[in-house]
């Protein structure tokens, strides 16, 4: 068996044509998704980049690994403790180890593990190909090394690779060669009305139109894809174009790959394709552009396709899911055996959906940033509910309610009107923390430990500067809300 998994970046579902997107942004991964399951409603539960892939690979929850942010204690594993062994059970445990205990030789190319100092995520490789752009490359860097691996090694039986595209990740940064095959076209969804892009204009907070480079309008020739601010709703458009750039030289990429096993023969029935990303993307959502920076659906809802020897082809799973969720899924489809009796996954297996098409969904999913905010939301029916701790210099009210499915951008806020609604939503955190805690070695849930540390890891600090700047323009009207919201800084 083989086994190819494609870890894209910074990818919102909701910029994928298989996902309803009315651009043609990812054709590549169109056709792989109706040779699998997609899945319609998942999750990342941790975001962003690091809390992510901790939750993805250990099958747990940052509540319980310890990682739910950037810097400081909780960007960190935490330590297994007494019962720890030679090895520790997280890697013992953890998703790409799966692959080799199913026998198969494993291979990465990424370099996640050096830009986030996680080294535990090269566990279970066999080999790992790092360019050295720690996260700043393109894909013409990754492509060329993929391509020789499998004119070397592809046609061997069992191994299983992961390639890992960062092109739809701040700053975008597809090549300039690749210029801009959206120029012409309107955007899929024209939201972003004068009106509304009128109030971004006025928005508090880092990483609005002001503020692209999320404290200040610093550009970098280097980049030339993403600019310091946008001004007017033609600069606004341009920086929405280049974020799907991103997503389609990536797939582009994709296509390079899969036509070289085509041509190799190596593209059968007998290879397995995931297809997923670690977050989406703020895309002026709550005032906030280029960004992954909260625990709402822009951010949080993420793809998942599956095209899995002897699965279900072009069906669509539209129930909950989360990202830890794969890892006892592989371990179902791999029956791979349980190292130690100390590990719990706190994910639900959902291959029989992918085998026999059976619901396999949650309720509800629980969703966590600690990096540029702390929130804690719970996404229902067709709610989310958001309750922020640490708005990161934003002005985000306590509670925040929106139907996802009328309003996807997050416009109005209901919570006031629907206090029924948001009380279900706190209730669904509250249950849940508590399970978690119940099922956790240690007794401190770790987004206390962010906050008691300063705060979310890419606001700390930045207040007095943040005042500074917007002082004497049309925004100086948020310094006393902002004194005020976050009296020691």
């Amino acid at each position: 068996m083989r086994v190819l998994m494609f870890d894209i970046d910074t990818l919102r579902s909701d910029h994928l044509g298989c996902y309803g997107y009315q651009r043609n942004t990812s054709p590549t991964i169109d056709q792989i998704a109706s040779e699998g399951v997609r899945f319609d409603n998942y999750y990342c539960p941790n975001a962003p980049c690091l809390p992510s892939r901790a939750s993805f690979i250990t099958g747990q929850y940052g509540i319980r690994t310890g990682v739910v942010g950037h810097g400081g204690t909780a960007a960190d594993l935490r330590l297994q403790g007494t019962n720890r062994h030679f090895t520790d059970d997280f890697s013992e445990n953890g998703l790409f180890m799966q692959f080799r205990r199913a026998g198969m030789h494993t291979v990465s190319f990424s370099t996640f593990a050096e830009r986030h100092s996680s080294w535990w995520f090269n566990s279970g490789f066999n080999e790992c190909y790092n360019v050295g752009g720690r996260g700043g490359e393109s894909a013409e860097a990754v492509t060329p090394k993929v391509l020789d691996w499998i004119e070397r090694n592809g046609s061997a039986d069992n191994w299983f690779m992961h390639v890992h595209f960062w092109d739809p990740h701040t700053p975008y940064r597809a090549p300039k060669e690749f210029g801009n095959p959206f120029k012409d076209e309107p955007l899929a969804d024209n939201w972003i009305t004068a009106e509304v892009f009128k109030e971004h204009l006025l928005h508090i907070g880092p990483h609005g139109a002001n503020e692209i480079n999320m404290w200040n309008d610093d550009t970098n020739e280097k980049w030339p894809r993403h600019p310091g601010k946008l001004s007017t709703i033609e600069e606004m458009k341009e920086f929405m174009d280049n974020y799907d750039c991103g997503i389609k030289y990536t797939d582009d990429n994709i296509k390079m790959i899969i036509d070289f096993l085509k041509q190799k023969g190596l593209y059968d029935d007998d290879l397995a394709i995931i297809v997923t990303s670690d977050h989406g993307e703020n895309m002026g959502e709550l005032g906030i552009y280029g960004e992954h920076a909260t625990a709402d659906e822009p951010t949080c809802h993420i793809p998942m396709i599956i095209k899995w020897p002897n699965g279900k082809k072009g069906i669509v799973a539209e129930g909950f899911h989360d990202n830890v969720d794969l890892l006892p899924t592989i371990k179902e489809l791999l029956n791979t055996p349980l190292f130690g009796n100390h590990y719990q996954y706190d994910g639900k297996s959902y291959a029989k959906t992918i085998l026999n098409g059976e619901d396999c969904s949650k309720e509800a999913v629980i969703l966590t940033q600690c990096c540029h905010v702390c929130q804690r939301s719970a996404r229902f029916n067709d709610y989310v509910y958001i309750r922020t701790y640490h708005g990161g210099y934003h002005l985000f009210e306590k509670e925040m309610l929106f139907n996802v499915k009328l309003d996807p951008h997050q416009l109005n806020n209901i919570a006031g009107e629907n206090p029924d609604l948001c009380a279900k939503g706190a209730k669904l955190i509250l249950d849940w923390v508590d399970e978690m805690m119940k099922k956790s070695d240690y007794s401190i849930d770790p987004l206390w430990t962010v906050m008691r540390e300063g705060g979310p890891e890419h606001a700390r600090g930045n207040l007095a500067t943040f005042i500074d700047r917007i002082s004497g323009t049309k925004r100086e009207y948020g310094i006393p809300l902002l004194r005020k919201m976050y009296p020691n800084g």
